[in-house]
């Protein structure tokens, strides 16, 4: 067995700074470490499954599973293991010689699932049931004073109660097992304050409860507040309490405190002090903030008077190599990644948090729903009391909880409602996802047309807990813009939380490390398991700036001017900077001019003009872009606005003169032609390209133009010479051969195809060409457009216009080897594209505005909704001019909104000059 040494970490609450004895502070021995990226290892021995029937060592806290102990579960898994695999753990430790007359008392934050804990081989207490919520007991009559003490614990992974279970174990997420939070010791003297709730308020009322034992033992409780950088604030508070019974209420007021909020989360520590005879006796320091949550019925959710919507996520205790033990640095980058996504909200899916995390929020700005597990299970009424006790003690102080969850998705026991109440001095609201209830209406996964049709017409706040359910690729993103912009302007919105944040693969130490999300049931966040980024975290963080910048055009008469919407609560504009960048590309280099602009008085709420004072050489730029820094001076977003059109970039680059000749031969059905060392073949009835060659081999595109969703009848083909140029065209027939294809060939080699087209049907999903090219070939693309993150229909904000490079790979959203940005998919607003290929490249120009470029075709993956529908065209690459939209795994793309429905266009009985025209360049004697 290991012993304690000099390495493990002794924290002591702070005191007041005139007080620097260890009698009058609470004190704090880890016996574990602190979280995953600090442990300490335990003598282990594991019951079943790998690596059983044998004491080693395991560190502490863990998931044994992680470590290479019992078997993996996913909370839908039924096998013989279950109810059998236990973890027996044994720790030998020391208290120090100051603790004698001290009361000693052992504290586990998370132990996962039923645990009983033994001191020098005697029972601390009841055995603890329930995974999720600290518990302590106290151990000072087990204690051997200058000697070792012997810690032994059992833990069961699968409770011998049965309501325990069906509340935490038979859910929609992985199932662990092992001490997966710290353990460490708490020591007091016998005159101490154990209980300390605080419900401080925007007007500045305190009130604080305390629960004080041995209170004869005192003569006075005094209150100072402190700012979070040391300094007083306001006056000493001599509160009176009960020396007889020791339950202290104190109601006071201070004046123009500074206010909690996701957007300013201004933070104070309430230190209270015991004192007899002029001594301190016992000190104790909370951290909390100023502020107010009130629920409007049928209105909505005010905090410090301000009525506000939730941009929120659901958010998993998670890490691929340590499953739910995490730690102090992995709540802080989750919490700054959901800043970066401008989210002013976090869910507790489905169990409370990480004391950690609930700091960060706290010190960050997060609103937070803490929430009791339960998922279509609940706790029963004695048990789920005790584990609401448990949580409300643990967290109940945090300023960032505003609300609190009894359970998810029919995991609720109503009994339990009234806890929260009794038990919460804030009186914050509780809810039951996935219910109407409270006054809120939070059912998931709402159809846009249902849900939006309901918050019109509807009574009640609506808040769904969990929307557009982010698997593999769609949802998140996809119908987000449809569904914020109706919540923004729907006054009985109060927003809403995505499911979730983070895809749930852990590493298999039973499979070679491999990363598993259990099929498709843990790929559902915006990021990867190891937070990579997808395309929807950029979708996000450009719907919901809280600066709301208006569509504009840039044509040669822009003013400088920008519209401007203030999303935020309680930020004015003029807390923001602005900055300005123009670029253009030169020889394949960029060059940019950047200035600053000042940012406008805009209140929250509302509207106002940005002017950004441009050189007067700006037009001779590509691009436009701004981009907006909140306070803190962190990016919220960085919109791009052309300048340059695809038409003017196409007369750059395309060389439509020569001095070499064109020839053409017709021999069995086919145009052959050469232009400067290009030899095109083109088949003389369909007018499609059936190879290419130049001096240096075949390239490998053709088969194409071939519509998608429209008639491939191009008919009647004559080819004629105006000037040096070859036209091949085909014949206009509004019955027959309405759709049209015409190639012209350059001397200069270059290639021009314009095809005029109706697209087959009123409502069209994709409409475009499309060409053959061997996946295989393909090694990366150079391309003008937005980019690098493909789009969707219904996802298509996120992007920046310019020049980006993407080498190929073949990843698949949520699946290994989540390596982003995806190759393969559409690509918003192409100009140009060069295909970089193993044998010789080749380039794509389009004088045509909003052409997507088509890439491949991804994985498809059926699901028994069928909701998941990836709808690609035939053929490899494509040049669109209508794509279409993605779904998620509980709607279909045409109900996340308008923009994830189908195309309509009119074909106004095939008038000619009503057609769709695709134009396209090719370069086919392109330099590596």
């Amino acid at each position: 067995m290991k012993y304690i040494d000099h390495k493990i970490l002794l924290l002591l609450l702070t005191a007041l700074a005139s007080i620097g004895s260890f009698a009058q502070q609470t004190e704090k021995l880890y016996l574990s470490g602190t979280g995953n990226d600090h442990t300490v290892n335990w003598d282990f021995f594991c019951t079943e499954g790998r690596n059983a029937g044998k004491w080693t060592t395991i560190p502490v806290p863990s998931c044994w599973e992680l470590q290479g102990f019992g078997k993996y579960n996913y909370g839908f898994d039924k096998d013989s293991v279950r109810g059998k695999e236990k973890g027996l753990y044994k720790y030998s430790f020391r208290v120090p010689a100051r603790w004698k007359d001290k009361i000693i008392k052992i504290v586990f934050e998370g132990s996962m699932t039923d645990t009983e804990v033994k001191i020098n081989g005697q029972l601390a207490g009841p055995v603890h049931e329930g995974a999720f919520y600290a518990f302590k007991y106290d151990i000072t009559a087990l204690l051997k004073p200058d000697a070792d003490n012997l810690l032994e614990v059992t833990v069961a992974k699968h409770s011998a109660n049965a309501s325990v279970n069906e509340a935490e174990r038979k859910a929609d997420f992985w199932l662990f097992g092992g001490i997966f939070r710290p353990v460490y010791l708490e020591a007091y003297p016998e005159c101490r304050m154990e209980e300390v709730e605080i419900d401080a308020r925007a007007n500045g009322r305190f009130f604080a409860f305390l629960n004080i034992f041995r209170p004869q033992q005192a003569d006075k409780l005094i209150l100072q507040l402190y700012t979070i950088d040391g300094k007083k604030f306001g006056p000493a508070i001599n509160a009176p309490f009960n020396i007889r019974f020791g339950l202290t209420w104190i109601d006071t007021a201070f004046v123009n405190p500074r206010l909690w909020s996701p957007e300013f989360p201004n933070l104070y520590d309430a230190v209270f002090t015991l004192w007899k005879n002029g001594k301190p006796v016992h000190t104790v320091k909370q951290r909390f903030g100023f502020r107010t949550v009130e629920v409007k019925e049928r209105d909505g959710i005010y905090v410090n008077d301000v009525k506000v919507k939730m941009k929120g996520v659901n958010r998993h205790s998670f890490w691929p190599t340590s499953g739910r033990t995490t730690s102090k640095a992995i709540s802080i980058q989750d919490v700054l990644l959901m800043k970066e996504m401008n989210m002013n909200a976090v869910r507790m899916s489905h169990y409370p948090p990480d004391d950690h995390f609930l700091d960060v929020c706290d010190s960050l700005g997060l609103f937070v729903m803490d929430e009791l597990a339960g998922w279509h299970g609940h706790y029963d009424t004695p048990t789920g009391k005790k584990l609401v006790e448990e949580m409300l003690a643990h967290d109940v102080n945090h300023p960032s909880i505003i609300f609190w969850a009894n359970g998810n998705e029919g995991g609720h026991n109503f009994e339990l409602d009234s806890l929260f109440v009794k038990g919460d001095i804030q009186l914050r609201p509780v809810v039951h996802p996935w219910q109407l209830f409270g006054g809120f209406d939070t059912q998931h996964y709402r159809e846009y047309n249902y849900g939006i049709g309901n918050y019109n017409n509807g009574r009640e706040i609506v808040m769904p807990t969990e929307f557009l359910h982010g698997w593999y690729d769609g949802g998140h993103g996809a119908g987000l813009q449809d569904y914020w912009e109706a919540m923004w302007h729907d006054p009985l919105s109060a927003g809403g939380f995505l499911w979730d944040f983070a895809d749930q693969g852990v590493v298999r130490t039973d499979k070679n490390g491999e990363l598993d999300t259990d099929k498709n049931r843990g790929a559902d966040g915006i990021l990867g398991p190891y937070h990579e980024k997808e395309g929807s975290f950029f979708t996000i963080k450009e719907v919901w700036s809280p600066v709301y910048v208006e569509r504009r055009e840039i044509t040669p008469a822009f003013d400088g001017k920008f519209r401007l919407e203030n999303r935020y609560f309680y930020t004015n504009i003029n807390q923001c900077s602005f900055q300005w960048t123009l670029a253009k590309w030169e020889g394949g280099k960029r060059v940019d001019v950047k200035g600053t602009a000042v940012a406008p008085n805009i209140k929250p709420a509302g509207k106002g003009i940005l002017s950004v004072a441009l050189p007067v050489n700006w037009k001779q730029y590509d691009v436009l872009y701004l981009t907006a820094f909140d306070p803190y001076k962190r990016a919220l977003f960085t919109w791009s606005f052309p300048i340059v059109r695809p038409a003017a970039v196409a007369a750059a680059l395309v060389d439509t003169t020569g001095n070499g000749a064109v020839t053409i031969t017709i021999a069995d059905s086919l145009y052959q032609v050469t232009a400067n060392g290009i030899q095109l073949v083109i088949h003389q009835r369909t007018g499609l390209l059936t190879s290419v060659r130049n001096a240096k081999g075949v390239i490998p595109f053709n088969n194409g133009p071939v519509l998608q969703e429209g008639v491939n009848n191009f008919n009647g083909y004559t080819h004629r010479f105006e000037g040096q140029q070859l036209v091949i065209t085909s014949t206009f027939d509004r019955k027959n051969s309405f759709n049209t294809l015409e190639w012209t060939i350059y001397p200069s080699g270059w290639v021009k195809m314009q095809v005029n087209y109706f697209p087959e049907a009123y409502f069209t999903t994709l409409a475009g060409v499309n060409f053959s090219f061997p996946e295989s070939d393909m090694k990366a693309v150079e391309y003008m457009g937005s980019g690098p993150y493909r789009v969707w229909k219904n996802r298509m904000k996120g992007t920046q216009f310019g020049v980006w490079r993407k080498d190929y790979n073949n990843t698949e959203t949520g699946e290994a080897p989540w390596k982003y940005p995806e190759f393969k998919g559409y690509h918003a607003n192409l100009y140009w594209c060069k295909f970089i290929t193993s044998t010789q490249p080749f380039t794509v120009v389009t004088e045509n505005e909003d052409m997507f470029l088509r890439l491949f075709t991804p994985a498809w993956k059926e699901d028994q909704w069928k909701n998941y529908m990836l709808y690609f065209p035939s053929g490899d690459i494509s040049f669109m001019q209508g794509i279409a939209g993605i779904g998620t795994k509980t709607q279909r793309n045409e109900t996340t909104g308008p923009m994830g429905t189908r195309h309509i266009y009119y074909d106004y009985e095939k008038d000619r000059s009503r057609a769709k025209e695709l134009v396209l360049y090719f370069n086919f004697n392109e330099a590596q």
